[in-house]
């Protein structure tokens, strides 16, 4: 298991704002030798800020450049891989616009965009801005790279340690999180069961005694600090070898190739799983299956077993959504649409946060294999996005409309 992320969260805005910031500049520079010292690697240290949108005062889009250059440099400077400025609000959308012209002047500087919350239901028109979001900063790099930094958002809370979709809440007091890597525990604590319930005791235990190992050496770094220890995020990332892939984990429990039926039960019984632990929680907390940074996953989209829309049928049990899924270069911003909204709306009928990271590959078509020289991604094919432009009532002016969650006694419609 590794540590994928240390994520601090701060308002620059707030009056103790630099005091803060350089509290946590040098907590993470004993935490980077602290965990290490107690078999825990540590990835990367991130930062992340209450939604850019709440730090502009209505500044035009060149001021928001400048602030978010600003921010980045310091976050560098003081030691942090990366920073989050969070999302375009719905309740400013002008904000979206910004997006674009944000994510080609920086290169460290992870954004999103909120297509549905409370109370704002789904809103078709921010659905429509992210799309196009993702359209353009698909041409910015020659492999379409940018869009790593950018994912569309639905019913995510504050706090989340994983980017893009992390941001601080205002009004908070100054917080910590952590991101787990941890798919390597999954793979070794199901191939040794015997069972199905000894597959799950042995994740838990072994998710619950490293919690409370790095737990304990967390709260001696925070003592005399008014930082708050939001909790961790065991989502139990992967990294792309099959010692540490969760396609791995999962097809250990028997539905041979991912994508194949039994796939989604083996996902369930995962989420399950996670659900069962006893440990703070925050973000997530569910299975994460980001295609191009699991081996397997990655090799079963060569295989042609694994589909998106089998991605997006597992994010109805779990999951976070749809992550660093590879697309073809000419997957229009109409098509993205309805993608979008699938998720949207599953989001909302299951209150549970979702998140799609897209990244149309400029040049490639559905079938091909991706080229990316990314440490963190294996290389798989790019998927067919079976969608068309929204129409009828869904392509209306309509702004949003709203889904309740399902009602857990439903009406008896026996006579």
């Amino acid at each position: 298991m590794k540590i994928r992320s240390i994520t601090c969260f701060y308002d620059p805005t707030d009056i103790h704002a630099n005091q803060t910031f350089t509290q946590f500049g040098e907590l993470i520079d004993v935490a980077r030798v602290a965990f290490p010292n107690a078999g825990y690697t540590v990835q990367t240290c991130r930062i992340s800020t209450i939604p850019f949108t709440l730090m502009i005062n209505g500044g035009n889009v060149r001021s928001v450049i400048n602030l978010a250059k600003k921010l980045e440099k310091q976050a560098v400077q003081a030691g942090f891989d990366y920073l989050s400025l969070g999302p375009a609000l719905i309740e400013a959308p002008e904000s979206y616009a910004m997006l674009p012209d944000l994510l080609k002047e920086t290169n460290k500087t992870f954004f999103s965009g909120v297509i549905a919350d409370e109370p704002n239901g789904i809103r078709l028109t921010a659905i429509r801005a992210c799309a196009q979001i993702v359209n353009q900063a698909a041409h910015f790099e020659a492999d379409g790279f940018a869009n790593l930094r950018f994912s569309a958002l639905a019913y995510m809370p504050p706090f989340g340690p994983f980017f893009p979709g992390s941001f601080h809440s205002k009004g908070q007091p100054p917080s910590i999180a952590i991101a787990v890597e941890g798919a390597d525990e999954v793979v070794e604590s199901f191939s040794i069961a015997g069972s199905l319930l000894q597959a799950r005791e042995n994740l838990i235990l072994r998710l619950e005694e490293h919690a409370n190992q790095m737990a304990t050496i967390l709260s001696e770094l925070l003592i005399d600090t008014r930082i708050v220890f939001q909790g961790f995020d065991f989502s139990v990332a992967p990294f792309p070898i099959d010692s540490c892939s969760l396609g791995n984990a999962l097809e250990l429990l028997g539905p041979g190739k991912l994508g194949k039926h039994g796939s989604l039960a083996a996902a369930a019984f995962l989420a399950d799983t996670l659900d069962r632990g006893n440990w703070p929680r925050t973000g997530f907390n569910g299975l994460m299956l980001p295609l191009l940074e699991d081996s397997i996953l990655a090799k079963r989209s060569i295989d042609q077993t694994l589909s998106i829309k089998d991605l997006l049928m597992f994010s109805a049990v779990c999951g976070t959504g749809l992550d660093t899924i590879p697309l073809p270069g000419n997957t229009s911003s109409q098509e993205l649409e309805a993608l979008l909204l699938d998720i949207a709306a599953l989001a909302s009928r299951l209150r549970k946060p979702l998140t799609v990271r897209a990244m149309p590959v400029p040049g490639k078509q559905a079938g091909d294999l991706t080229s990316f020289d990314f440490e963190y991604f294996a290389n798989g094919r790019v998927l067919e996005l079976d969608s068309m432009p929204l129409q009828n009532l869904f392509a209306t002016d309509q702004k949003s409309f709203s889904l309740q969650p399902r009602k857990q006694n439903p009406p008896d419609y026996t006579f």
